[in-house]
């Protein structure tokens, strides 16, 4: 069995810079992700989207903040523990926890959950062989923006997703088809209009009110999609793809048999220390919720300062804690030799 300082639980945007204000004060994490790579849902579902309110940045791509704060935490030397949902955490008479996430085991002295929406997954059509095409024609986000260049695309859903690929992808791809249940879409006027403008020009064709039917091809790869419409009306379209962008269905998953105190999803923690009700606990990020509680990234990243706090309390209880400032002393040297 590892053994660790920090168990966090979440690789995303702000388990990352929870290791490195944990760092900072000396302690080892580990983080660990159901996800088979860290960044969370920024890697998940629009690594190649533009962030606009991460302090420093005007704009940056999902996929380039993860990997600064991937750099940040590196000096301090990280554990990583991915591709498995965490199944159990038992107590132990010292006060640490035994932690099994698949093959892993992992000893902690404190956990910090920072999982973001908690356990997601996409919400999918109701298509009968819908996994054969999966992960090879079909998919639920967008890593790669090349790789539907030149290509016929049928993109499903009616918010921002939607038609924010939509109209990124339309100058890229041969054709964009749009499918939407209802005749008006819930994303944003400006991403709407532009939509129209493209369809205008031949780039995009909208069908709304309409609904995937089926889908056929050979070998896990599209060639066409059956659309219906409220007439149960068949149509045929060409396709190399498919992107349905239907929302994710989020759930804490096993966090919520461990005697935490929750609501509507998520874990209650106190503002001022990142506590849950379970001794040696922590929470941080969107997953947590205290009175005036904002789902932000960077409200995140102050939640990680404040946790590592308290996480020397528990920890090295007879140890001062002292606000290290980066500007005077920088990195602690025998982390970042």
């Amino acid at each position: 069995m590892k053994q660790t300082d920090i168990a966090i639980i979440g690789a995303g945007p702000v388990g990352l810079f929870m290791v490195f204000e944990a760092g900072m004060l000396g302690y080892k994490c580990t983080l660990l992700d159901s996800l088979d790579q860290i960044g969370g849902q920024l890697t998940e579902l629009y690594p190649e989207k533009p962030i606009y309110d991460i302090p420093g940045y005007p704009s940056i791509l999902a996929k380039d903040i993860v990997e600064q704060l991937r750099l940040q935490a590196e000096p301090f030397k990280p554990g990583y523990m991915l591709g498995h949902e965490v199944e159990e955490v038992e107590r132990q008479e010292d006060g640490s926890f035994n932690i099994t996430a698949g093959e892993h085991e992992l000893n902690a002295k404190v956990i910090v959950i920072a999982g973001g929406a908690g356990v997601f997954t996409p919400r999918k059509p109701p298509i009968a062989n819908l996994e054969q095409y999966e992960k090879k024609s079909v998919f639920y986000s967008v890593k790669n923006k090349e790789q539907f260049a030149d290509k016929t695309l049928v993109i499903a859903g009616g918010g921002d997703s939607a038609a924010d690929w939509a109209v990124e992808l339309a100058p890229k791809a041969k054709h964009v088809h749009v499918v939407h249940r209802r005749a008006s879409f819930r994303a944003a006027d400006e991403t709407v209009r532009q939509m129209e403008e493209l369809q205008a020009s031949g780039k995009i064709t909208i069908h709304a009110p309409s609904q995937l039917g089926d889908i056929r091809g050979e070998n896990g790869m599209l060639n066409q999609v059956i659309l219906k419409d409220l007439d149960k009306n068949e149509t045929a379209v060409d396709a190399d793809y498919l992107l349905c962008f239907y929302g994710l269905a989020p759930s804490l998953g096993k966090i919520s048999n461990w005697g935490l105190n929750t609501t509507s999803k998520k874990v209650i923690v106190q503002a001022d220390t990142m506590a849950t009700n379970v001794d040696g606990i922590l929470g941080i990020g969107d997953i947590t919720e205290y009175p005036g509680k904002l789902d932000l990234i960077l409200t995140g990243f102050a939640e990680s300062a404040i946790a590592a706090k308290t996480a020397q309390g528990i920890i090295e209880p007879e140890k001062k804690f002292k606000l290290i400032y980066t500007t005077s002393q920088g990195l602690p040297e025998s982390e970042s030799a």
